[in-house]
């Protein structure tokens, strides 16, 4: 136990030293963290671009500062304590490859903001731009749409953005995992939306039967088995449900095409994210009239079916 104590008391002697004496404002917290970062070569697949943005994301958020306000505090003086803070979190990132969305508990799409834990998958989808304008064109009228499902619901990010894009419908968030949807009900009740978003355990439709929506919108687990294997250890934090899907990661959206006519209101919309996986999809599916939605991240990560066009509608 004594030799424990004189590690701990070399350890902070060492920063009284390094990092945390010379270390003084914002702007340098912020060169320290980036050149760390990029001399780890982390990986930033969680939201943001590089290591630039992360650094940023995670120092602001660390002191509680607003994520879209850096300038005015630059310069601004950090005290002791809260260096002590800025480098515990600098170095979870690089030593454990932790996410920067798992250090602050919190992660965002577009204005909304979530709460995460590694329960759930860090919140990134191209449907959070798709549904800013309600998947116009293909839901000619958002207020008319009265019942939405987000299959694979995890954080419950997804379900809460249904909510707002289209303000009639009744909204359910389906998940298998008892855990995500303990962290989704966090989210949806953040949001007041209790009343309008069911949450429910699910295997794909399984407690769904008979049951009927006007959009059905998932970003499912979609990793290829292959891809599952190079994936950077960033991604080893989150659950592998929620990643991995079977050899060609088409186990769930296979299920979802054969499945979603007999969910679906006549008229309605089946529309799935699959990320880097657009030929795989074509490959397994070459007569399904596939609709590919053009987002800012590429025109091949979402593709779209309407009821008519599933089998067995």
């Amino acid at each position: 136990m004594h030799h424990d104590e004189h590690a701990q008391e070399d350890h902070e002697h060492e920063h009284e030293h390094g990092p945390l004496a010379e270390l003084v404002t914002v702007r340098d917290w912020l060169r320290y963290a980036v050149t760390h970062f990029n001399r780890a070569g982390i990986f930033c697949g969680h939201g943001v671009q590089d290591s630039y943005d992360e650094a940023v994301w995670l120092i602001l958020g660390t002191l509680a500062l607003p994520l879209n306000r850096l300038e005015p505090f630059l310069d601004a003086c950090i005290p002791g304590e809260e260096r002590l803070e800025l480098l515990e979190a600098i170095e979870q990132r690089i030593e454990d490859r932790l996410p920067t969305a798992y250090i602050l508990g919190e992660a965002w799409l577009g204005d909304f903001r979530f709460t995460v834990d590694q329960r759930v998958i860090v919140p990134r989808s191209f449907f959070a731009e798709l549904l800013e304008d309600g998947l116009a064109p293909w839901v000619p009228d958002a207020d008319a749409v009265g019942s939405v499902l987000d299959m694979c619901t995890g954080s419950g990010c997804l379900a809460i953005l249904m909510a707002h894009a289209f303000p009639q419908a009744e909204v359910v968030g389906a998940d298998l995992s008892a855990d995500a949807l303990e962290v989704a009900r966090i989210n949806v009740a953040d949001y007041g939306l209790e009343d309008r978003i069911e949450l429910a355990q699910s295997d794909v439709f399984s407690a769904l039967q008979g049951r009927r929506f006007d959009l059905i919108l998932s970003n499912p687990p979609y990793v290829t088995a292959e891809a599952m294997d190079a994936l950077p250890p960033e991604y080893l934090h989150e659950p592998r449900m929620a990643l991995a899907s079977g050899e060609d990661g088409l186990d769930v959206v296979r299920r979802l095409i054969a499945e979603s006519a007999a969910h679906l209101n006549p008229g309605g919309v089946l529309a799935v994210e699959v990320g880097h996986n657009r030929h795989i999809v074509e490959d397994a599916f070459p007569d399904l009239p596939l609709n590919w939605l053009s987002t800012r991240g590429g025109d091949d990560m979402v593709f779209l079916l309407r009821r008519e066009d599933l089998p067995g509608a």
